[in-house]
Formats: structure tokens, C-alpha cells, sequence
């Protein structure tokens, strides 16, 4: 197998070669199709989020099933799957016992904590992988596998908001505004300020009103959800929200939350994070995508410019999400 690896925190990808894995007891064997690339990559390539190096990143794999490990149950050769970050659960914590696996006190995370999609094959747990639906291709599955699955928790969390708010109009954002307008909810978007184009983006795909982040949105609204890592928009966020109203922070790791006036708190606001995913939140939502028009845009780099596809993201120069594809795989 060839993959894309990290040796350390803070260090370039390099190419490795290594020999076939095997799948042990419960695990698949994986042909990756195509790997979604998260900002997430980019904080465990920061060093920012507890990971083991060196290690291959990538949590939106979609491939077909290459060979089964011994007890594997529900699954075939040829079979098309999804791997998502939550990669493994010890399952006798008290929040697995509770049908909180997404908080388990000993998970292994995809691409960060055991090796991930940016490489021509990956070894997952069977446990932790998802069918997909057949309408969407490979690489237009891959993103669905974190901004979507991620994005779905987050607007759960809202609950019944009818006016949401979008911070950081990115991989996530743009599926979840597709989602949230299938449900009929109202949605502003806000982006970088002067990203002209990313909230003329925003509005293509059905947003009411879309603006930088310092602006004040048209009306208030009842839930923010944060998905760019930066601690400042909490603040801005609390004061857009009506009273009663959630603030939900979405993304893994950001940036330390200035202090605030209590008022702006005050009158039953919440704020909330996000943490992980449940294999309920991932039956739920291709469930859900399955059965309504939503289009993912992409843009595609071949394995051996994953480097470049990272720092693309990094510089806000990709508009919707990027995709890593194995040079086996096919658009």
C-alpha cells in the first residue's frame, strides 16, 4: 500500500510504502476510493489535538471492502462503505453503557489515533463503518463523513431553531445549509469579512442573507453554530442570538474564547460543544440525505498532493471541501 503519512507534529506529509495490511478479529480491509480532507487534518498536522505519530491522517474514507477479519458479520468483498473519525469504541465505559460513545473514555479516532484515509487502503473497524447512499459518488460520499456527520450533531443540538446561523461557511456549512433548508429553517451565513465570494456561495445554496462575521445578521437568530476554530466568534455569536438562544461550537479544537459581559450570556443563553459523533448520528443522517437533493462541491487532489490540498484549506482557498483521491481510485 502507498499512503501520505505524518512523521511529526508540525512536519510535512511524506510518501510511505508499506506491505498489505491484514485485517485482525472485527476489522475491514478498505480500498480507498476517496478521502475527504477536515480541518482536523490540519490540527492534528499542527500538533494542536492529541494523535499518535507518525500517522496517516484522513476521517472521510469511502472505499469498497477489499477482505474481511475474522467475525466480521453484515459485510461482503466489493461492498462500498464509509469510515468516519470515531473509529472505535471500548464499549464498558460508563458513557458507552449510557449511548454516549461519542465521549468514551478510551476511543481510537480515525487519522489521528489509528491510520486514516490518505492512502490506497485502510484498515477500520467493521463496527464503525457506514453504508452509504448509492445516489452520491465516491467523492461526492466523502466529505458527508465528518462536515456532514459533524454538521448534522451540531444542528441537532440547535433543536428546533427555526433561524439559524452558519460561522465559517466551509466543507460542513455548505451541507448542513442544504440540510437545514430541506427542513425549512431559515439560514444566515457568515463568513470571513470581505469574502465576497464565499458568501455569494452562501446564497447559491438557499442562505437568506449571508455577511461577514462582525456584521449584525438582518434579524436575531435562534442558534449559532461555529465551525470556523476561532474563539472570538463566540462572543459575536452570543450577542445574534435571540434570548433562550444556543451557541454551538462544532469544531474539535479553537481558539481561547475572550471574555465577555455576563449580559451577553444572560436571558437563557446556552453555549454548547460538540464532541465526536454517535453511530446513531451517522444512521440518522444518511437516512436523511438519502432521500432529499443535496450536491457536495469538491474539488479533488491526487494522493501525492495532499500537502497542497491541506494548505488549500488552510488558506481558505476551497470552496466546499477537498478530496484526496488514491491514484487507483477514479472520479
Amino acid at each position: 500500500m502507498v499512503a501520505m503519512q505524518i512523521p511529526a507534529p508540525g512536519a510535512a506529509l511524506v510518501r510511505i510504502e508499506r506491505p498489505m495490511p491484514n485485517p485482525g478479529p472485527g476489522e475491514l480491509l478498505i480500498e480507498v476510493a476517496a478521502c475527504g480532507v477536515c480541518r482536523t487534518d490540519l490540527h492534528v498536522l499542527d500538533g494542536e489535538i492529541p494523535a499518535r505519530y507518525p500517522i496517516i491522517p484522513g476521517h472521510e474514507i469511502v472505499g469498497r471492502v477489499a477482505a474481511l477479519g475474522s467475525g466480521v458479520e453484515g459485510f461482503a468483498i466489493g461492498q462500498r462503505v464509509g469510515v468516519p473519525w470515531l473509529g472505535h469504541t471500548c464499549g464498558v465505559c460508563p458513557y458507552c453503557r449510557a449511548g454516549r460513545e461519542n465521549l468514551c473514555d478510551a476511543p481510537l479516532f480515525t487519522g489521528a489515533t489509528r491510520d486514516g484515509g490518505y492512502a490506497t487502503h485502510a484498515i477500520a473497524d467493521a463496527q464503525y463503518c457506514f453504508d452509504l447512499p448509492d445516489r452520491f459518488s465516491d467523492v461526492e460520499a466523502a466529505p458527508l463523513l465528518c462536515a456532514g456527520l459533524i454538521g448534522w450533531r451540531a444542528l441537532r443540538l440547535a433543536g428546533p431553531a427555526s433561524v439559524i446561523g452558519l460561522y465559517g461557511f466551509g466543507a460542513a456549512a455548505h451541507i448542513l445549509a442544504q440540510v437545514a433548508r430541506h427542513q425549512q429553517r431559515t439560514v444566515y451565513a457568515f463568513t470571513r469579512d470581505g469574502d465576497t465570494a464565499g458568501q455569494d456561495f452562501a446564497r447559491s445554496l438557499g442562505c437568506a442573507w449571508a455577511g461577514g462575521s462582525s456584521q449584525t445578521p438582518p434579524t436575531l437568530i435562534d442558534a449559532a453554530l461555529i465551525f470556523a476554530p476561532a474563539g472570538e466568534l463566540v462572543p459575536r455569536a452570543l450577542r445574534a442570538v435571540r434570548k433562550g438562544g444556543r451557541v454551538i461550537c462544532a469544531g474539535i479544537h479553537m481558539s481561547d474564547i475572550p471574555s465577555f459581559p455576563y449580559a451577553d450570556l444572560w436571558q437563557e443563553r446556552q453555549i454548547l460543544s460538540v464532541a465526536n459523533l454517535t453511530r446513531e448520528d451517522g444512521t440518522s443522517f444518511f437516512d436523511l440525505v438519502g432521500g432529499m437533493q443535496l450536491h457536495t462541491v469538491t474539488q479533488s487532489f491526487p494522493l501525492a498532493q495532499a500537502n497542497q490540498a491541506l494548505q488549500s484549506l488552510r488558506a481558505g482557498r476551497v470552496q466546499g471541501a477537498a478530496v484526496i483521491m488514491p491514484p487507483t481510485a477514479t472520479a
